[in-house]
């Protein structure tokens, strides 16, 4: 939890206005969510803060690379994300998160935290299916691939035949009009 800590945004002594906030997301903040996915994390996010009135305004962009492991192959690396967010947080009588992109905190609240948020969009950046991008282009050498390929069905050539001698009389239908 202490990772979470610096993500807790103090707004109450800022002045009207944009501010900015930059972090370096890494591992140990997945970690302290239980997330054990990503082998390794280097992602800069950056928070933008538009102070108004009634209301405030994030703008989260994060860029960086994630070290997961492929789907197929079991082998590990590097994934790059990228990921933006945009959240409204108002004054209410009671704390409610329930829409996605608006929270609610009490009036009387001085900071928001926003690690849940970053959270989340981080998960969500990276893809579902994980494809190591040696497996697309055919550069990497693995047991794992190498097993596949063995194990794919191979077609076997006196099963396929040219022709059907029986839908022969049926393609005659369609040419003679």
């Amino acid at each position: 939890m202490m990772k979470q800590k610096e993500f807790s945004i103090p707004f109450s002594g800022l002045k009207q206005g944009k501010h900015n906030f930059d972090y370096t997301v890494n591992n140990q903040f997945f970690e302290s969510f239980g997330y054990d996915e990503f082998n390794g994390a280097g992602i800069a996010l950056n928070v933008v803060l538009n102070k108004m009135g009634t209301m405030l305004e994030f703008e989260m962009d994060a860029e960086g690379t994630v070290n997961i492991n492929c789907d197929l192959t079991a082998e590990p690396y590097e994934q790059p994300i990228a990921a933006e967010l945009k959240l409204v947080v108002k004054f209410g009588e009671e704390f409610n998160d329930e829409d996605d992109e608006i929270l609610v905190i009490p009036h009387g609240e001085h900071q928001v935290n926003i690690a849940q948020y970053v959270y989340e969009m981080l998960v969500l950046a990276v893809p579902q299916k994980r494809i190591h991008p040696g497996v697309v282009d055919g550069s990497l050498q693995s047991e794992a691939l190498k097993r596949l390929e063995e194990l794919q069905p191979k077609e076997d050539k006196e099963t396929i035949k040219e022709n059907d001698p029986r839908w022969d009389e049926l393609k005659k239908l369609l040419t003679d009009k």
